[in-house]
């Protein structure tokens, strides 16, 4: 099972994106449709409401490192 998954997770939450959208660009995602990705991973267990921008954007940033070095 895996382990629970929280909004300040960032870092994490950037690898499984990476793993499950391999050839999608995280700058292109709207932060609604981020939204829905983040709550949809197996094991998040945080309160989708607890989401924000600065949230959003330090998960977008860590999967933004992902996608680039998986670019490399």
């Amino acid at each position: 099972m895996p382990r629970e998954i929280l909004w300040t997770d960032a870092e994490e939450i950037g690898i499984q994106l990476q793993e499950k959208f391999p050839d999608l660009d995280p700058l292109t995602v709207r932060f609604t449709d981020l939204h829905r990705y983040v709550t949809e991973l197996p094991g998040f267990a945080d309160d989708p409401t607890k989401s924000n921008e600065p949230r959003l954007e330090a998960i977008q940033m860590a999967w933004h490192e992902e996608f680039q070095d998986a670019q490399d």
